[in-house]
């Protein structure tokens, strides 16, 4: 199993675009063949050293994560969480 998670910093962490964020995500769910789980989180927190908004995503293998990279339906949320946020950061693993 490979285990794709990132941490979002939103530019302005307001309701409106934490929502905009969260659903934007969440709606993968069941559109990328390759993508088995996913989970979105939303911080409480609010520590100098938070982030925003974390997802977690698994895949069966690496080129399962390749193909959820590319597809059609992953790239307009990079899109949409790259006009939303100021910094994010990313860990890939196997598990």
């Amino acid at each position: 199993m490979v285990k794709h998670i990132v941490m979002f910093k939103l530019a302005e962490n307001t309701p409106a675009n934490r929502e905009r964020a969260v659903k934007a995500l969440t709606g993968l769910m069941g559109r990328v063949e390759t993508l088995r789980h996913l989970e979105v989180g939303v911080d409480f927190k609010g520590s100098e050293r938070s982030f925003d908004i974390v997802l977690t995503t698994h895949f069966d293998d690496r080129e399962g994560l390749e193909t959820y990279a590319g597809h059609e339906h992953h790239l307009p949320v990079v899109e949409t969480m790259r006009a939303l946020c100021s910094k994010s950061v990313v860990v890939d693993y196997e598990a």
